[in-house]
């Protein structure tokens, strides 16, 4: 490995982490998705159609996800009191515990090191630069 180009380290190191990623969540019942979705509405109840967009994903696969977040009572929605046709998003006091816990699962899976500061810059770098539109 110590001559594969950078683009290929960075991206088996990806999938090593998102691999155990998933896997933790997976048993804490949560998709990423779900947990993206968790930490934006920590901001505060709003819109699906807001949340999606700052969620980064189309409003049809949020549905899917918000359905299962309610069945498991990490959310609720309830029409917007000012446009019937809009549900607004709110997270539970269930939905921020399992958040808190995903929080902790992370921060002991990923434990912070002296150089974390600059590769968190460098990934964000990277991320800024992608010419690709999806995640």
């Amino acid at each position: 490995m110590e001559s594969w180009p950078t683009g290929r380290l960075l991206s088996t190191a990806a999938r090593l982490v998102e691999n155990a990623w998933y896997e933790s969540l997976e048993n804490l019942g949560l998709s990423h998705t779900g947990l993206v979705a968790l930490h934006h509405l920590g901001e505060g109840p709003m819109s699906q159609t807001e949340l999606a967009r700052r969620a980064r994903v189309n409003n049809q696969n949020l549905s899917r996800t918000l359905e299962q977040l309610e069945t498991d009572g990490y959310i609720v929605r309830v029409q917007s009191p000012r446009d019937a046709r809009r549900r607004v998003v709110t997270r539970t006091p269930a939905g921020s515990s399992i958040w808190t816990t995903a929080q902790h699962l992370e921060a002991n899976m990923f434990p912070p090191a002296p150089e974390t500061k600059e590769l968190r810059r460098a990934l964000l770098e990277i991320i800024a630069a992608s010419p690709a539109r999806r995640w």
